[in-house]
């Protein structure tokens, strides 16, 4: 083991100067000692190192540095073989100026815009009226104050959810995604707003580091933020689904006000009374115009003229009747006028008669019959039998 940490001291020492950038989590300086400690933290991952420097050189930097200070470092890397620890002793300190800043801002900027994280199409429009409101803030602050003081002049009833975090330093970020996380996956929570109030740039840096971004990004519910002032834009604000322009305004817009949405229903219901209104009133009228015309007003007037119709539709039937009968009638005696003329019982009865075998055969000529044939002889009022003879 002490050779690999001796092998390990050597080649970390090989690595000369470098630097460092990191944000400052804690500071510890004791009274009359040369040296101050410092934890530089990685703002954007869960890994920190310690950092030895003179008080000279720490206290060169203006304006003072302080915990949650972004910096760059020029360090040379130490391995202590007796701890098995990596730490960096730091010969100069500065500031990471506001342009620099600002320019890592910009970049990481357009490569979340790039990734569709600021499209519009995505964003979710926050519920009416959510059942729970989730609030991300820091303990006791005024942004606290001013959302729930707000939402509930709007809304009496309204309910939070609230999760208390570190809003600046090393440790907000880490906090701010573990209650976003937490409150995505709370069942009565419909919206979340994330608030905080005003500050630097490097107070709001925590805001605009892109592991809390694609948090965000990735949340179900729906997240308001309320971060700083209006002027201030951290990249959050691009990727949530609203933007609010304080705190003040976050605890407006998450819920409807109560008082206006009160007077939208008497308007609404005023409205819908004069609708009303006035279909009844159209109603009243058509039905007194229908009451007024003679058919209701007199119905016996109707009845009687329909009785007049019916007798003489009557009378118009039975003389129609008769005469189909009567013509019937003088149709059937010419009929049987014609009929009894052209009877062979006419005939006989004018002296013809008429001669039969006896099978019936009517004898029209001397050579039908034969002598000693039986004969019938019809005469008018009766038959007469006879026989042939030659």
């Amino acid at each position: 083991m002490r050779v690999v940490s001796a092998k390990i001291s050597a080649w970390i020492a090989r690595l000369g100067w470098v630097w460092v950038d990191g944000q400052i989590a804690q500071v510890s300086r004791r009274p009359g000692a040369n040296l101050v400690f410092l934890t530089l933290r990685d703002p954007s991952a869960e890994m920190s190192l310690s950092v030895t420097c003179f008080r000279d050189d720490f206290d060169a930097c203006d304006p003072p540095l302080r915990e949650g200070s972004r910096v760059v470092v020029h360090a040379k890397p130490e391995y202590y073989a007796g701890r098995g620890t990596l730490s960096l002793r730091a010969d100069e300190l500065r500031h990471v100026g506001l342009g620099e800043l600002l320019a890592r801002l910009e970049r990481l900027k357009k490569l979340l815009a790039a990734e569709g994280l600021f499209a519009a199409e995505r964003k979710r429009r926050p519920p009416f009226l959510p059942r729970r409101v989730g609030l991300i803030t820091g303990r006791a602050s005024a942004a606290e104050r001013d959302v729930r003081k707000n939402a509930a002049a709007r809304w009496p009833a309204v309910e939070f959810e609230i999760r208390n975090v570190a809003v600046q330093g090393p440790t907000a970020v880490p906090q701010v995604c573990d209650a976003l996380a937490e409150l995505d996956a709370h069942p009565e929570v419909d919206v979340i707003v994330l608030a905080r109030g005003g500050g630097s740039v490097e107070d709001l840096l925590p805001f605009s580091d892109e592991a809390l971004c694609r948090a965000v990004f990735a949340c179900r519910t729906s997240v308001l933020s309320a971060i700083g002032h209006e002027t201030d834009t951290p990249l959050v604000d691009f990727v949530a689904d609203v933007r609010c322009s304080t705190p003040t305004d976050a605890g407006k817009r998450v819920v409807p006000d109560l008082a206006e949405e009160r007077r939208h229903l008497d308007q609404v219901r005023y409205r819908l009374d004069r609708a009303v209104g006035h279909f009844l009133d159209g109603e009243r009228r058509w039905l007194a115009n229908v009451r007024s015309r003679p058919a209701l007003a007199r119905p016996e007037t109707l009845l009687a003229g329909r009785h007049d119709d019916i007798d003489a539709l009557r009378a118009r039937a039975a003389r129609c009747l008769a005469h189909t009968v009567d013509s019937a009638a003088s149709d059937l005696g010419h009929t049987l006028a014609r009929l009894r003329s052209l009877s062979p019982l006419a005939t006989l009865e004018r002296g013809y008669a008429i001669v039969q075998r006896a099978d019936g055969a009517v004898l029209r000529e001397p050579a039908d019959v034969a002598a000693g044939d039986e004969l019938r002889i019809r005469l008018a009022k009766g038959e007469i039998a006879a026989e042939a003879k030659g």
